[in-house]
């Protein structure tokens, strides 16, 4: 006597609702299988059935996997997570039971099965146990392009699928961050992602779509939207910015009120950019910024590129704040934080003067250099501190040496920016001759060079010990006060930090 086969198992997605995208493969498997199950409300109808009817034989078994409940609450004692897990392990051990008697079962998804689908649930406890295939299908989110004839990504776009159930401060995050997006779970959802989206900058070009391609099917510009009306089953789009974007540049005019947004994009790449700096870069007509700079941020289709030297900042502000008062939506482009020894002075300065009063200026945070060193060495910045440049060719030197004096004398940690570069060579022996009057020679100095670069090099040296030669303009130089410590820990590294608490004066 030979022992019975177990049935297979297949995950089949149904597509986003006409019955004519389902696959050739789907419609088969079908029409050919023992057993079909699908999950469904407790009000009985099946959306992914209703799909699925055309293909079924009418003798097959059909197995209704209804969900014991429809919103977040409930009485069960694992509470509304325990008991979906209750439900789909008695909805597993069901087919399970088919598939031991040698049935092939077919779980019905809309969309893809593996997409935000249900079936995901039986595939994680049944398929490594039992021969499993799953088909894909058309996603809810190619359907919405589809039916809004408009590309969702294009170039080296980004697309974000984000579900409408996260908080709102996420959503606002990750729609700002994004090239393309498009937002499942909408239905009661709707308001929040709303406020989202108008939070972010992005709710004039986010598109709504309603049951894309079943009947009842519904698009428009999604602020037209009533929220009273948003079932589950639509979602939110953000198409391709690129034809947007170089429509907007086609004439050299911009089409709107302009406005100039300084950008700080942190010390090195892309990884210290927060998500409202990545969608305002994104998002720009122009970007105006000192070359070395405008090389981090990716080059982008229809966007237009206006790099200088580093030595015309007044220049480059007045640029992109006419560049602006033509309509332009422009991003100046700044390392670090804009606001530390950077280019949002430059921009307010001009804003504040003639032609350009009326022109909108905002200035987003970056990473800054000192933050960035201090994290790589431990916690040198752990107490009181000052921000020190010892560059002299916007202030005499005479000014730099008495704020070191004074933040020496008050016993500050020091962050000292622009140290030096091939021109200016005394300045940081200056400095730590003048620290050490104050400081004893075993004070720990944090020398961070190029800190998130390819060419990154931090290490802890003693006051005594700075070498000049060892410093240039890609160098930060944080200096610890009396009780700053660098440790060696078991692991062969060494940490540099400053202790919260003072001792008693």
């Amino acid at each position: 006597m030979t022992e019975r086969q177990s049935g297979r198992l297949y995950g089949v997605g149904l597509g986003p609702g006409d019955p004519e995208l389902v696959t050739v493969r789907a419609a088969g498997l079908i029409g050919k299988a023992d057993v079909v199950a699908y999950h469904s409300a407790r009000h009985g109808r099946s959306i992914a059935r209703s799909i699925a009817e055309p293909y079924l034989r009418g003798d097959q078994i059909e197995e209704k996997l209804v969900y014991p409940l429809t919103v977040e609450t409930t009485d069960h004692p694992g509470g509304y997570r325990g008991a979906l897990d209750e439900f789909y392990e008695q909805a597993a051990a069901r087919l399970a039971a088919h598939l031991d008697a040698g049935r092939d079962v077919v779980v019905l998804a809309e969309g893809d099965p593996l997409f935000y689908g249900s079936y995901q649930h039986m595939h994680k406890r049944l398929a490594d146990r039992y021969p499993t295939e799953v088909v894909p299908g058309v996603t809810s989110v190619s359907a919405a392009a589809a039916r809004l004839g408009k590309p969702l990504v294009e170039a080296e776009e980004v697309l974000t699928i984000i579900p409408g159930t996260l908080p709102e401060e996420e959503l606002t995050a990750r729609l700002a961050a994004t090239d393309s997006a498009v937002v499942m779970k909408l239905g009661r959802t709707f308001p929040t992602v709303r406020r989202a989206l108008e939070r972010s900058g992005r709710l004039a070009e986010a598109q709504y779509v309603e049951r894309a391609t079943m009947p009842g099917e519904r698009t428009a510009p999604l602020a037209e939207v009533d929220p009273d009306s948003v079932p589950y089953f639509s979602v939110a789009v953000l198409p391709s910015r690129i034809d947007r974007t170089v429509a907007e540049h086609a004439d050299g005019e911009g089409r709107g009120e302009g406005e100039v947004v300084v950008v700080g994009t942190g010390p090195a790449g892309p990884l210290w950019l927060t998500p409202e700096a990545r969608g305002v870069l994104a998002g720009a007509t122009d970007l105006v910024g000192y070359t070395t700079y405008l090389d981090r941020v990716p080059v982008r289709a229809g966007q237009l590129r206006h790099g200088s030297d580093n030595k015309v900042e007044a220049e480059r502000a007045e640029f992109a704040l006419d560049l602006a008062r033509r309509g332009r939506k422009v991003a100046v482009v700044s390392s670090g934080d804009p606001g530390v020894f950077a280019m949002a002075t430059a921009v307010l300065e001009a804003a504040c003067a003639d032609p350009y009063r009326s022109v909108p200026v905002r200035v987003l945070p970056g990473m800054t250099a000192a933050h960035a060193a201090a994290s790589r060495a431990g916690a040198p910045l752990g107490h009181d501190y000052a921000v020190v440049s010892l560059s002299d060719r916007l202030k005499p030197w005479e000014v730099v040496a008495q704020r070191l004096r004074a933040a020496a004398a008050a016993d500050l940690v020091l962050a000292l920016y622009n140290p030096g570069s091939q021109s200016r060579t005394t300045q940081v022996g200056l400095a730590r001759d003048l620290l050490l009057e104050h400081r004893a020679p075993d004070t720990p100095v944090v020398m961070a060079r190029d800190v998130g670069g390819p060419t990154e090099r931090v290490r802890t040296v003693r006051l005594a010990d700075l070498d000049p030669t060892q410093v240039d303009m890609r160098t930060i130089l944080l200096i610890g006060s009396s009780q700053t410590q660098a440790v060696a820990r078991d692991n062969g590294t060494e940490v540099v930090w400053t202790p919260r608490r003072y001792p008693p004066v």
